[in-house]
């Protein structure tokens, strides 16, 4: 788990939310815990993605850095999204373009993805690799 700030400029908004971290971080000591400023942990996940596992950013630098992450594998058009809490998940594509709405251009990749991690959140693996073995290769 690595909680991504930008606490060096930030002191009370992002210093309370590294407070919290840490302090949640404390009670589950089997997880590995680490910290990584904003910027700094842009170019470690352009240069060295496979070094992460699990990040929790703020929603301001999560939003950005979704879009980071989604410029890597193609865009925003092929990326699903999940909002997990403890009891319900939201499972949807991280961005949907107007633009191409009635013009039956939209892209449904991000959408099966989510799908995909919908059927795997609910033991629906089988599924979920239905999903994926009939969506084109990237």
């Amino acid at each position: 788990m690595t909680a991504i700030h930008k606490a060096n400029i930030m002191k009370q908004s992002d210093g309370l939310f590294l407070e919290c971290t840490r302090r949640v971080a404390r009670e589950y000591t089997d997880i590995t815990y680490d910290e990584r400023i904003v910027d700094a942990a842009c170019m470690q996940l352009v240069m060295k993605p496979e070094q992460f596992d699990v990040l929790l950013l703020p929603n301001l630098y999560g939003d950005i850095v979704s879009d980071l992450c989604a410029g890597l594998v193609g865009g925003l058009g092929v990326v699903g999204a999940a909002n997990l809490g403890h009891d319900i998940g939201v499972f949807e594509a991280v961005h949907a373009a107007r633009r191409h709405r009635r013009k039956n251009l939209a892209n449904p990749t991000a959408l099966l993805l989510s799908r995909c991690s919908c059927c795997a959140t609910i033991d629906e693996g089988a599924a979920a690799d239905r999903i994926m073995r009939a969506l084109p290769p990237c």
